[in-house]
């Protein structure tokens, strides 16, 4: 008698099961047994691309083994990815649904078959995944939490049939739930976990409370950091305006994974139109898209953003073909108050978004805003009219909206690949306004933020954003987005107060609840002096964009300058959890310990910044004020050797923080010359005080058009 060979090892479990599958074959076996078999073939084109080995089918279920746990729910994310997208035109009677567990544990294989509490576990742990979920055991969430772009929500400590220990289980949190109503509660009534879930959600909404998101990136402490979110704002306390809404970005359910632009863009589009509509409050994009493969309620998106309508919806592009699916739901509720399919070929996006605008603004009007006699021509003629600035062409809408989607990375690589996609935009229509101002700002951020290419680079890119901005305006002259893009080149480059602050007040007249807008109205109170002034503008745009990141920059670099450090260190802090690799993010911070004389905190902080002329600043400093001048020198020598062309300002504060005033203005000079836009911060940088005694300081003033006299007639 041959006796079976075993190999036992460490292997990740998973276990798949088709929701509703007994009950559809006792009604309709025909059907039953087609979809068992597209399931079949669904999932066998799946698990080898994960490197996953299917060991049995035992009915409608799947047992497969991974190597790593990593590529087990790797795997398990696309099959439910996979079988979204085929659910999403089809009947409810039609659906693929799955239930999916995964652990990772010790198993024997024998005889092809495989065996021990790693299965067993893993089948126990499918059965409170839910229709479309995944659920995972605590020793997989340990190992793929750091590796996997998800969030894991824990059901609690559960007592599995046959398995002696109580297990901690997770959920996987999925991108596109948000798009479909969440089965929790089927599956929380037939689970031990309901009274616990119940529970630790009762806890989570307590601290969703003071969680919030940020975005974006900057080079100097007035162009500070912008990115993916995570800020405590504070939650609104009156009840939201009933002509309120967030657009949140419609899921995209095509095929290309490349095309989340165009879903993107589509929920943008929507969103840039409703925010011009005179009377309607709408969410900033930062914040609405903050909420972006989170499964956040829509109570809890209510009542973060202070809005009490939500639009959102998916997209399937395929070929020419586009499907979008767009909803209006009460924010309080949850209850749908209206929806719609859209189906057509791609070059009529254009006509679906007017619709959609339209009908939305109908919608909030009709509901809340009373009869009015030719409402629905009024609304189409505001409609119109903020759609202004675009384009008819269908390629070069595309190329825009790839623009934008790179745009809102903040990051060199994906400023870089934003503009060269507005470049094409603008070729292929040279009279698409919005484009250009694409081009504009995509050039400004390099000019203002890169280093690469020292100052032929920056020219460059400095001179085609001026021209960028003026084919703008030359096209559309109220184009609020190229007031923008011009506002920043006055203030950051020019030192043109006078022409800036037009620029500013008439871009403020077009778009008063733009957050961007209010932080270039900010920054020019900044370069002015108006320093108190300038938080007070960025405390409203933080209210207005509460997870946006870029204001709560800002408003860190006041606070400090005016010595509220508490303040400042912890915006600074809320920029690193949105974005540690920003420049700025941790200088920023580390600049604040600077001044509070923490000059240990600061070099450490600093350290960690991702902007070496930001780093070797704050390093300097800190360095010169312990004594430790080998190691200041260093980093000083550092800095002028590699940025000398981009940084000058930031070594001017260098030698003024040292008391070198000779160099100090040496480099405040070149800095001039240079156009650096760190001199926007002039007025009030603490690390110039040593400097405010010397003649030269005034006499350096008059030069940059900052004396009181000449800001007199600048402003008036």
């Amino acid at each position: 008698m041959v006796t079976p060979t075993e190999e036992r090892k460490l292997a990740a479990i998973m276990f798949t099961d088709m929701v509703g599958y007994s009950a559809l074959a006792q009604r309709d076996d025909k059907i039953a047994l087609e979809l068992l078999e597209e399931h079949r073939r669904l999932l066998r084109e799946i698990f080898p691309r994960f490197h996953g080995t299917e060991i049995k089918t035992i009915g409608d279920a799947f047992l497969v083994e991974f190597g790593s746990a990593l590529e087990a729910a790797q795997c398990a994310i696309e099959i439910q990815r996979t079988l979204a997208k085929r659910n999403h035109d089809v009947t409810s009677d039609r659906r693929i649904e799955l239930k999916i567990g995964i652990h990772i544990g010790d198993v024997m294989h024998r005889e092809g078959d495989v065996y021990g509490d790693g299965v067993n576990i893993a089948s126990r742990i499918e059965q409170l995944a839910g229709a479309g979920g995944i659920c995972v055991s605590m020793d997989v969430e340990r190992q793929i939490r750091n590796a996997l772009e998800a969030r894991f929500e824990k059901f609690g400590s559960a007592d599995l049939k046959n398995i002696k220990l109580p297990m901690d289980l997770f959920r996987i949190v999925l991108p596109w739930e948000s798009d479909r109503k969440p089965e929790r509660s089927r599956a929380a009534k037939k689970s031990p976990l309901r009274l616990l879930t119940a529970a630790a959600l009762g806890v989570l909404v307590v601290l969703l409370v003071g969680w919030w998101l940020m975005q974006r990136s900057g080079r100097d402490h007035q162009n500070a950091s912008i990115g993916s979110p995570n800020a405590a704002p504070t939650v609104p306390t009156k009840a939201p305006d009933q002509k309120s809404v967030a657009v949140l970005p419609f899921v995209n359910l095509s095929d290309d994974k490349g095309s989340e632009y165009f879903s993107d863009g589509v929920s943008e589009e929507l969103l840039t139109v409703l925010q011009k509509i005179p009377g309607m409050h709408v969410a900033a994009r930062t914040s609405a898209f903050s909420f972006k493969g989170k499964n956040a309620t829509a109570q809890e998106i209510g009542q973060k953003l202070g809005v009490a309508h939500l639009v959102e919806g998916s997209v399937r592009k395929s070929g020419d073909s586009v499907r979008i699916a767009a909803r209006l739901t009460r924010a309080d509720t949850g209850e749908e108050l209206w929806s719609e399919n859209y189906t057509r070929n791609l070059k009529d996006v254009f006509a679906v978004q007017t619709e959609l605008a339209q009908t939305i603004v109908e919608q909030l009007r009709g509901r809340f805003g009373g009869a009015d006699t030719g409402a629905k021509e009024k609304i189409q003629a505001e409609v119109q009219a903020a759609e202004k600035g675009g384009t008819k062409n269908v390629e070069a809408h595309q190329y825009y909206l790839q623009g934008r989607f790179y745009e809102n990375r903040h990051s060199d690589k994906s400023t870089r690949e934003a503009l060269a996609a507005y470049q094409h935009a603008v070729e292929l229509d040279p009279g698409f306004a919005r484009a250009w101002a694409g081009v504009a700002r995509t050039h400004t951020w390099i000019a203002g933020f890169a280093t690469e290419g020292g100052q032929k680079a920056f020219d460059a890119h400095l001179a085609s954003a001026r021209d960028a901005v003026a084919r703008a305006l030359a096209i559309e002259p109220d184009l609020p987005d190229a007031l923008y893009a011009r506002a920043w080149l006055e203030t950051n480059f020019d030192f043109n107060w006078s022409a800036a602050t037009q620029t500013v007040s008439k871009a403020m007249a077009l778009a008063p609840a733009d957050p961007n807008m209010l932080i270039a109205a900010a920054n020019l109170e900044t370069a002015l002096g108006n320093t108190d002034r300038a938080i007070e503008i960025y405390r409203k745009a933080v209210e207005l964009d509460p997870v946006n990141a870029q204001s709560r920059s800002f408003l860190a670099f006041g606070l400090a300058n005016t010595k509220r450090f508490a303040e400042a260190r912890a915006e600074y802090a809320r920029v690193i959890e949105l974005n540690s690799s920003a420049p700025w993010a941790h200088a920023g911070l580390g600049l604040s310990y600077l001044l509070e004389n923490k000059f240990e905190e600061a070099a450490t902080e600093a350290q960690a910044d991702a902007g070496e002329w930001a780093r070797l600043l704050v390093v300097s400093c800190a360095r010169w004020a312990q004594k430790r001048v080998q190691e200041s020198d260093a980093a000083l020598n550092e800095l002028i050797k590699n940025e000398a062309e981009t940084a000058a300002f930031q070594i001017a504060e260098a030698y003024a923080y040292r008391g070198d005033k000779d160099r100090a203005f040496e480099w405040l000079e070149r800095a001039r010359r240079q156009r650096d836009p760190g001199l926007g911060d002039l007025l009030k940088d603490p690390l110039l005080e040593n400097l405010r005694d010397d003649p030269r300081w005034n006499a350096f003033l008059h030069t940059m058009g900052l004396v009181d006299d000449q800001l007199k007639t600048s402003r008036l």
